[in-house]
Parts: structure tokens; C-alpha cells; sequence
């Protein structure tokens, strides 16, 4: 593994992935694992398939956890991708107890967005920073000078009668069959209702549909500078991993 590999698991409303990171420079030290997230996704269900991913990756120490939530002093508020039963849980003491280690759990775009900004598209960069995971919904990490706002939840602003995530989001281009131009419509319509309401000075776009920037991104034209993210889909495991506490 390389020296002082900590452990970051991104759980998802599709995916469960994990491995070790090189946290000196945000790199994965071996493959990442992954599972299918269990439906339903119960809190139960998904903590026994972290066991199976964590024996697995088998990298002592503590662990750092995403979940597609709001997250408040360890308490899940809020289950847009996931088993609604997971509203009102204790996570931080669920994973603490069933894995036996130390924990960190947050949201999985403001790891994300972490990781992007240490390692990645958002390094170095001043002023209003927003990255946007593009996956199963839309996730958002904001940022004012390099300063995390935790827990926005700007994937469920108003947009066509509905939750934005459920116009732009990645699983919207494949539930609508779209091509990559219609889905680049659909992006660039979120995208303006965001710049109307923050004016942001940089947008990320992240999450599973980021490996896929160049056949939608070079249509979208608003005043924003607008880039990929460049760890890609991985970013949520390098931020969770960063917020893994030490043992």
C-alpha cells in the first residue's frame, strides 16, 4: 500500500466504492472496490456491504465515509438516492460500531468537492467555488475562498416543475435516453439558475458523468468558467479519505 494510506469509502445511490489514498499527493494506492448498493438501501444493508468492501481493500486504521445526506454532528437528515429509513440515524455511531474503528462521515459532494479543491480542478482557487456531482442525483460543495459551506443541497432547487437532480442529473440522460447535445440543454438550464443565484467564479462538474466532459461540456455556454473535475469520479473516496480521523 504506500506509507500512511488511509482508507475513504464513497457510498452511493449505485455504488459503494473504497480504497486506500496517498493523502500527500490524493492518490488511490491500489484499484478501488466496488459494490453495487444494496436495494434497498437500508442502513443495515449498506453497513454490511462496507464490511465486505472494507475486508477487501484490508487497510488498518480509521475511516472516512460519504453518504448522499445532509449530515449534521454524525446524524443523517436527509435521503434524496437512499433508503428513506436512513433519516433520523445516528451514522457516525452505526459505522463506528459495526466496522470497530474510527470514524469521519460527511455528505459525498462536500467530499468531493473537497478533494477537488486540494488536488484537483479547484486548487488554489479564490472566491466562490462550486462543484456539482452530475451521478444518480446532483450533488453541490461550495466554497468562498477556499472555506467549505457544508450540506447545500442545490440539486433540489426548483427547475421545470421539479427537483433540478431530476432534469440534469446523469440518471435523467439515461432514464430520457437524451443524446449529449440535448443533455448539454439540460445542464446549461441548471447552470444558469445556479450563476442567477450564487454568481460563482468557477463550476466544477463532477461525478460519473465528469469522464464523459468532452462529448457535452464544450456546448454549454454561460458566463461562468466552466471545468471538468479532474479526479473524476474517485474524488468523493480522496475526500472522504481525507476527513478519515487518525487512530
Amino acid at each position: 500500500m504506500g506509507a500512511g494510506a488511509v482508507v475513504g469509502i464513497d457510498i452511493g445511490g449505485s455504488g459503494i466504492k473504497g480504497a486506500p489514498v496517498d493523502l500527500s499527493d490524493g492518490t488511490l494506492t491500489r484499484e478501488r472496490v466496488r459494490r453495487p448498493t444494496p436495494s434497498p438501501s437500508t442502513p443495515e444493508a449498506v453497513a454490511a456491504i462496507l464490511i465486505e468492501v472494507l475486508e477487501e481493500i484490508d487497510v488498518d486504521g480509521g475511516i472516512g465515509i460519504t453518504l448522499p445526506s445532509v449530515i449534521r454532528q454524525g446524524i443523517v437528515e436527509t435521503a434524496a438516492n437512499i433508503d428513506e429509513r436512513w433519516v433520523g440515524v445516528d451514522g457516525h455511531a452505526l459505522f463506528a460500531g459495526t466496522t470497530g474503528r474510527s470514524v469521519g462521515l460527511l455528505n459525498d459532494a462536500d467530499a468531493a468537492g473537497v478533494a477537488e479543491m486540494r488536488y484537483g480542478a479547484g486548487r488554489g482557487e479564490d472566491g466562490v467555488v462550486v462543484l456539482l456531482t452530475l451521478g444518480t442525483g446532483i450533488g453541490s460543495a461550495v466554497f468562498v475562498d477556499g472555506d467549505l459551506v457544508p450540506n447545500t443541497e442545490l440539486g433540489h432547487l426548483h427547475l421545470h416543475g421539479g427537483d433540478a437532480e431530476h432534469w440534469a442529473a446523469d440518471s435523467a440522460r439515461d432514464r430520457h435516453d437524451l443524446s449529449w447535445p440535448e443533455y448539454a440543454r439540460r445542464v446549461q438550464d441548471y447552470l444558469e439558475l445556479l450563476e442567477q443565484l450564487l454568481w460563482p467564479d468557477l463550476l466544477i462538474l463532477g461525478g460519473g458523468v465528469s469522464k464523459h466532459a468532452e462529448k457535452f461540456l464544450p456546448d454549454i455556454r454561460i458566463r461562468t468558467r466552466v471545468v471538468p473535475a479532474t479526479l473524476l469520479n474517485g474524488a468523493g473516496i480522496v475526500g472522504a479519505a481525507l476527513f478519515a480521523p487518525a487512530d
